[in-house]
């Protein structure tokens, strides 16, 4: 009788275990994300706070835009926050997405030594001072990994007569790597960089590198925000995912988002509608 006895016991425990389990699996959500977002900081400001009026635990993976929307269309998520619309766009048109929202914006600087050896500083002309930088064969240091980040550039770059390919190894270097790990190669090389002022507000090696390009209308930096389609994705955790999507958009979450600085500098700008 004992042993019947202890035998249920050890299988309530088990039941409950597993019941505990399932629920904490409820209460977490994935979030493939652009690496702008987590390299700032903001998701170490924001998350606990989510985490403590909802209970849902975010767990971040901060990769490339191309590598998040890969990791999205994979099913290796239930929420997708980057910021190359363009591409967020066709994640919707193919069925991938619920539905896409603008969460918020900043914008993308060029970067490059205090010498300037291109003469770009005080530019307000991005494409210009793009062909300025190759037409003087200065380094230029390019993520070229498919972010957001790396599309925005293409983009600048296929409005100039320059195909920055021509120079590649030679005065325009492809890191395949992050945006810190490009400009820790840039301010190595002395090269001009591309990078979403946040991560550059952020930066800690800036050694005497300063922005030099800003203010082009063509440099605007939108994020936004996707539940990745259950219909498509049967592992999404729908309830949760839908609850980190509409926190980020609601008041508490814009707030939270336009509080969010360093040094005294705001970082992004919310703008959902």
């Amino acid at each position: 009788m004992a042993s019947r006895i202890r035998l249920g016991v050890t299988a309530a425990i088990a039941l409950a275990l597993g019941v505990a389990s399932v629920a904490a699996q409820d209460q977490s959500i994935i979030v493939q994300s652009t690496t702008s977002t987590a390299n700032s900081g903001l998701y170490d400001d924001l998350l606990p706070i989510f985490t403590d009026e909802t209970g849902i635990q975010v767990n971040v993976v901060a990769v490339g835009t191309g590598q998040a929307i890969k990791n999205a269309r994979n099913c290796d998520g239930d929420v997708l926050l980057v910021h190359a619309k363009p591409a967020e766009e066709t994640f919707i048109a193919d069925g991938m997405g619920v539905e896409r929202f603008d969460l918020m914006y900043n914008d993308f600087v060029i970067v490059g030594p205090l010498e300037d050896p291109a003469g770009v500083r005080g530019m307000t002309d991005a494409q210009g001072g793009l062909e300025k930088i190759a037409g003087a064969g200065a380094m230029f240091a390019s993520r070229g990994d498919d972010s957001g980040t790396h599309k925005k550039e293409m983009s600048l770059w296929g409005d100039t007569d320059v195909d920055p390919a021509s120079g590649s190894g030679e005065w325009y270097r492809e890191t395949g790597s992050g945006m810190g790990a490009t400009l820790n190669a840039a301010v190595g090389m002395d090269a001009y960089a591309m990078t979403d002022r946040a991560t550059w507000i952020s930066f800690g090696n800036k050694d005497d590198f300063e922005i030099l390009v800003e203010g082009d209308e063509d440099l605007f930096n939108q994020y936004g925000i996707i539940l990745v389609n259950p219909e498509q994705c049967e592992n999404v955790n729908v309830e949760a995912g839908q609850s980190f999507v509409d926190w980020m958009l609601s008041d508490t979450g814009q707030a939270a988002i336009s509080a969010y600085e360093v040094e005294g500098q705001k970082l992004f700008f919310p703008n959902a509608k």
